[in-house]
């Protein structure tokens, strides 16, 4: 498919296909991270560490996807993000591997950096691609594309679940992620936005916005942080605090991570419309307060069904959150909407891999339930911080030109 950079008119049928390969990226992405939660609890006791422990190689991860992300910006920006989905994509399905094979501490540390740099590569290069095909559409899309990657997270928990029950190794659950990760991956990315290299000469331009961050920026990106940490909490925790309070079954307890994915899934699909009706600010503020009320239920509760109802509750609070804090980093309206956007998300990035490590080491000290309160407490402030989510004018984006 060709697409002249300087129309705007580009066929519809050409914006849907463009628009599907970018879903079944996110899908993808979202059922290969959960097809690694959800098996969390089985590879832990495989290797034979501890929570702490646990959470220390978790912090690998993230120093992983962090480099990840800084080496496929630049990469993208010369190369064009859709052959950087091609790579970080591949490389994530091979990664999926590495934790079901690992039977030692470093062995599974070694893994989780590598499955961390591709996904981390991944993230930026998918949501470039969102972000170009969200500029010709004109109209908001960014949270459809999120709601995608909740769909896979689905897909995996519950596959997840059902190996689990049936006594699979984590080898071979992952063997078989890996191989239609790979599938997928190759699929999609056929149809995605070609490189155009139109942007470059006008950040230039604005270079002296390069070098520091605007407070605003700052502010989005200090919102997205404590949002992506409760976020990154639930992805990484939710199937151990389950397991570990209430004495359930590993299979049994990956039903949380469902149940909180779920309600992330049907959030992230409604929340262009909810934001149009009432504004971000309060997709916002009464989002994280439905989140914080949710997290509270996880932690006073000691039936299993009230629990997967706190884990639901959790995920709907925080589905439409992030796209907003996106949108409007994106559409500032000063400085470089792309430099803007990358920091924002990199801050938030950070968050949701921190998240889970500092759990980790709180166990140390408290139950991991009670370590729970980490999350409640970071959407309580951010529904206090809501406001720096308002816009300047009613559109969502900005006309890409």
């Amino acid at each position: 498919m060709s697409v002249n950079p300087t129309d705007r008119a580009v066929p519809t049928s050409a914006l849907v296909r463009v628009r599907a390969g970018i879903f079944g990226i996110f899908g993808i992405n979202g059922f290969l991270l959960a097809m690694w939660v959800v098996h969390i609890p089985s590879i832990e006791h495989r290797v034979g560490i501890s929570h702490s422990t646990l959470g220390s190689l978790l912090l690998l991860l993230a120093v992983g996807a962090i480099a990840g992300m800084q080496l496929s910006g630049p990469l993208a920006d010369r190369y064009g993000s859709r052959r950087m989905v091609i790579l970080a994509g591949s490389g994530l399905a091979f990664a999926t591997l590495g934790p079901g094979f690992a039977t030692n501490t470093w062995q599974l540390g070694a893994a989780l950096v590598v499955f961390g740099f591709a996904n981390g590569a991944l993230d930026v290069s998918m949501n470039s691609q969102a972000v170009e095909a969200e500029q010709l559409y004109r109209r908001p899309i960014m949270a459809a594309f999120h709601g995608m990657f909740s769909v896979g997270g689905v897909l995996g928990s519950v596959i997840g679940f059902g190996t689990l029950a049936l006594d699979l190794p984590p080898y071979v659950t992952l063997g078989i992620a890996s191989a239609i990760g790979l599938l997928a991956v190759w699929l999609c990315s056929r149809p995605l936005l070609p490189h155009l290299g139109v942007h470059t000469e006008t950040e230039s331009t604005s270079g002296k916005t390069h070098g520091r961050f605007s407070a605003r920026v700052l502010a989005l990106g200090t919102l997205a942080f404590v949002l992506m940490l409760a976020e990154g909490v639930a992805n990484d925790w939710s199937a151990l605090q389950v397991k570990e309070d209430l004495g359930v079954s590993n299979a049994v307890a990956a039903l949380s991570f469902g149940a909180f994915s779920a309600m992330m899934t049907v959030g992230r699909f409604t929340a262009d419309r909810i934001s149009a009706a009432v504004g971000p600010v309060a997709v916002v503020r009464y989002g994280a307060l439905l989140s914080s009320v949710g997290m509270l239920t996880v932690v006073v509760s000691g039936w299993l069904p009230l629990t997967l109802l706190g884990w639901a509750l959790f995920g709907a609070g925080l589905s439409g959150c992030i796209p907003q804090i996106f949108t409007t980093a994106g559409n500032l309206g000063s400085g470089s909407a792309g430099t803007n956007m990358s920091r924002v998300v990199g801050m938030g990035y950070i968050g949701f891999l921190a998240g889970p490590a500092t759990i980790g080491w709180v166990t140390t000290l408290v139950p991991l339930t009670t370590a729970m309160l980490i999350p409640f407490a970071c959407v309580l402030v951010a529904a206090g911080c809501a406001g720096v989510v308002r816009r300047d004018s009613p559109t969502a984006y900005r006309p890409h030109s």
